[in-house]
């Protein structure tokens, strides 16, 4: 321990839990390094420059840059610490398993430690990957290194408000002395610590992780059924979330979940208890309803557009979620190559994403206005605050055809509509004018 009493602590992968988790022990006291393979990484980090968005990340971390140490070098890192923290990402393989070789790369690179040392588990991982790590030390002859699952559960665009302010804190192991070690890092916080097994942890992970796709799932199937017999989702989730058995969280019906969590995570589980014997079929359904979700926004404008051959649409938002740049497994991807699969002119415009090489075919324009000019619709794809005042009549006029497809639910539809605009929403009922454009046909008819 240091003179204050904080263990040294070692992060093993500068992506974003690890940076957030590093920093975050930093801002408790703790000396951190922080170990990445990428060289570019490590040098934008060491030069004081965050490599993706998330608010409040960089001021954290230039508030401790006293106490952080940026390393490509596995042995330095591992060396300086006594608790060391795998914060590698482990997305699906094909088959949707978690793909474990940049945790089992972390193993293979550990150095021969000499005194207790203490690797800890951040990264989601499948149950059973614990025994896993500790057969594979052991053949190491690295017997002597104790193992912990301390899973996150941080949300991208709040994950320093999560890490600091949690909601509870997960502790498996296999020694309850290790466990012990890790628990008390997280003393300072009032939130509960669960201890459990490592395989238990490993669990709760992936369970809670299920649990919210399947709310989400569910209601926009709710949501899909509101819009047929003419009910409003909003005030439908608003009741059933004052149910003190329900709760309102993660009851907002809108285009799909995505992101790096979620479909990994749902996927991993629904594979792991078909690996067990087990078929998982509401994780089938509830991976299927999300899927389908996405695609719904299309129907909504071929109900007002026609075929969307030669339409502009304008897509608000590209990242999976507001306040992050992440677009991994976004719905704007599974919309924008849909719209462009029906011969639509695509326009998209984001605050944070960088998409240029994600969104082949697809003008990124600079400004909200700048996609919106000219276009055909506008569609609501992330839930940016910024969106929340587009229904106005600077943007009415810059249309070519006043179209919003809210797919977040953000505007108020009545507003909306009254501010002159055809306005569609996810489990709203549509206005009874909305109806298809006249075609020249009609046009000539009418004429005669």
């Amino acid at each position: 321990m240091d003179r204050q009493g904080k263990e040294p602590i070692a992060i093993f992968g500068a992506g974003w839990v690890g940076l957030v988790t590093g920093a975050c022990f930093a801002e408790l006291g703790h000396e951190v390094t922080i170990r990445d393979v990428v060289p570019e990484k490590i040098e934008r980090l060491r030069t004081g420059e965050v490599p993706f968005f998330e608010p409040d990340l960089g001021e954290l971390l230039q508030r401790n840059a006293d106490r952080l140490t940026f390393t490509l070098d596995a042995a330095e890192a591992a060396g300086a610490a006594e608790l060391v923290f795998v914060c590698v990402d482990t997305p699906p393989t094909y088959s949707g398993d978690a793909d474990l070789s940049r945790v089992w790369t972390v193993i293979d690179e550990l150095p021969q430690l000499e005194r207790r040392t203490i690797l800890v588990m951040k990264s989601t991982v499948p149950v059973g990957t614990g025994e896993k790590v500790r057969a594979a030390l052991e053949t190491r002859g690295l017997s002597h290194i104790g193992y912990v699952s301390n899973p996150e559960f941080l949300a991208e665009g709040g994950a320093v408000d999560d890490f600091m302010h949690p909601d509870r804190i997960v502790v498996g192991s296999f020694a309850e002395a290790d466990g012990d070690r890790v628990a008390v890092l997280y003393d300072s916080m009032e939130a509960p610590i669960v201890r459990a097994d490592v395989a238990s942890a490993e669990m709760i992970k992936l369970a809670a992780n299920a649990f919210l796709t399947t709310r989400i799932s569910f209601i926009n199937e709710i949501a899909n059924v509101c819009e047929l017999v003419g009910a409003d989702v909003e005030r439908v989730a608003h009741g059933v979330g004052l149910d003190h058995r329900l709760g309102p969280h993660f009851l907002r019906a809108g285009i799909g979940w995505g992101g790096s969590c979620f479909g990994k995570d749902v996927s991993a589980l629904k594979q792991l208890a078909g690996n067990s014997g087990y078929q998982f079929q509401l994780l089938s359904a509830v991976i299927e309803v999300n899927e389908l979700q996405k695609r719904r926004v299309v129907q909504k404008l071929q109900k007002h557009l026609g075929r969307l051959r030669g339409s502009t649409v304008a897509l608000l938002g590209l990242s999976f979620k507001p306040n992050t740049d992440d677009m991994r497994d976004a719905p704007s991807l599974v919309l924008a190559s849909r719209l462009l699969a029906e011969g639509a002119d695509v326009r998209a415009y984001d605050p944070a994403a960088k998409t240029h090489e994600l969104l082949r075919g697809v003008t990124l324009c600079s400004t909200a206005l700048e996609a919106i000019t000219g276009a055909d619709a506008a569609v609501i794809v992330t839930d940016w605050d910024e969106f929340r005042s587009i229904a106005s009549a600077e943007v009415r006029e810059a249309m070519r055809r006043p179209l919003i497809v809210d797919g977040r639910n953000l505007l108020d539809p009545e507003t909306t509509r009254g501010a002159g605009f055809d306005y569609e929403g996810i489990g709203r009922a549509s206005s009874p004018l909305a109806a298809l454009p006249e075609t020249p046909e009609v046009d000539a008819e009418l004429a005669e």
